[in-house]
């Protein structure tokens, strides 16, 4: 592998930190947000500072011969115990004991992280490997054992998210599990990275050379691992925004048969609020809901609780269930309303003061309320009989 297969998805994690990063700054003191900038932040430094390139630059500037190495290892535990910290609150659970499992892990891979260093420092490596450093101070003093230890503590994360996340994968559906899935996919590589270095690591401890599973097969994994990891933690974040969204511009447009019936309720010269067309959905289909329920309040004159009744009953008898009965109800008395209201362009029962109130339920039946209109044969009935009649009024 060359730099470039390290700088690319270096790139694309400082990229997605960038995005995360407004985020982090109006909301500190979420844990989640945290370990989510945390984790693309070391994946960043990772691939850029695991790459050929970067490791015999930072041997220059320091003097220090592999002074990469431990620097590389140390990210890369580091790395790992972000995974479990992001885990752990991702699956949430009671605050406290959420908290004390993910200083639990940063306190462990800390140890880690100090011993490397110290090892490091008592072991000798004067001479510079940019690529097969594991290998060719596997019997080293001091070095052996900083090899072996990164591999440990990276194997034991590896292991430690693909049972946390399989075990958590049966207990969930859609999008969340399917996330769960690739990650513990991704994981299976990192294992298989893991075994490959491992694999070559004790070849040279038993007097073989196996290095070509630690410069050629083991690289490759530790990146296609890292890369359907990533998916498998952005997908479900990704799709459930895009779930949501498509939810709300779907209400909004279901909610568009109800609106455009009590449109005629509003009184002439009432102002339009036009939304911009970048406005978010949500504040549409608020705006839709409001401009809804001023319509009850202007059409409530001319609502006919009887006809409601009648109406309910009639829904019944025809096999609607409870909840659609009472929407199929509460549409035929705002058909009715509305063709009431178009008799009376004077408000003739607006002046004389006969309210009968608005008895339509809140914004949960909008939805089935905006249906009945459109598609239940009962409000079709109904709307036909108030316009032959001249008034919705029984």
């Amino acid at each position: 592998m060359n730099g470039k297969d390290y700088y690319i998805p270096a790139v694309a994690m400082a990229i997605a930190l960038a995005v995360k990063l407004p985020a982090l700054r109006h909301n500190w003191r979420d844990p989640l947000l945290r370990s989510v900038v945390a984790l693309l932040t070391l994946a960043a430094a990772v691939f850029a500072f695991a790459a050929p390139p970067t490791i015999g630059a930072v041997n220059r500037w320091t003097g220090v011969p592999n002074i990469s190495a431990p620097l590389v290892y140390c990210l890369l535990t580091a790395f790992s115990a972000s995974c479990l910290v992001l885990v752990v609150n991702w699956r949430g659970g009671p605050p406290e004991q959420t908290r004390r499992v993910s200083q639990r892990w940063i306190l462990g891979y800390g140890l880690v992280i100090v011993v490397l260093i110290v090892l490091f420092a008592l072991g000798e490596a004067p001479e510079e490997r940019l690529r097969d450093l594991d290998t060719h101070y596997a019997n080293t003093p001091y070095i052996r054992e900083m090899i072996a230890l990164y591999l440990v503590a990276h194997n034991v994360a590896a292991l430690v998210m693909v049972a946390m996340c399989w075990r958590w994968s049966l207990q969930v559906r859609g999008w969340l599990r399917a996330g769960l899935m690739i990650i513990v996919a991704g994981y299976m590589f990192n294992l298989s990275y893991d075994a490959t270095k491992m694999t070559a690591v004790v070849a040279r401890w038993t007097g073989h050379d196996l290095d070509f599973l630690s410069t050629l097969v083991a690289p490759p994994l530790a990146s296609m691992g890292a890369l359907v990891s990533a998916i498998g933690f952005v997908l479900p974040l990704v799709c459930q925004k895009l779930s949501d969204t498509w939810d709300i511009w779907r209400r909004y447009r279901r909610l568009g048969w109800l609106w455009q019936e009590v449109q005629i309720s509003a009184p002439s010269g009432t102002p339009t609020v036009h939304m911009a067309w970048w406005s978010a959905a949500e504040l549409r289909v608020i705006q839709r809901e409001s401009d809804i329920h001023d319509g009850f309040l202007h059409l409530g004159p001319y609502f006919d609780r009887h006809l409601r009744d009648d109406a309910y009953e009639r829904a019944l008898v025809e096999g609607a269930g409870e909840e659609t009965a009472r929407a199929v109800a509460d549409a035929a008395m705002v058909a009715a309303a509305v063709q009431a209201r178009t008799a009376d362009p004077e408000g003739r029962v607006i002046d004389a003061g006969d309210d009968h109130g608005d008895t339509v339920e809140g914004p949960r039946d909008l939805l089935r309320i905006s249906h009945a209109l459109r598609h239940s044969p009962v409000v079709q009935a109904v709307r036909q009989r108030a316009a032959l009649s001249g008034s919705g009024l029984s």
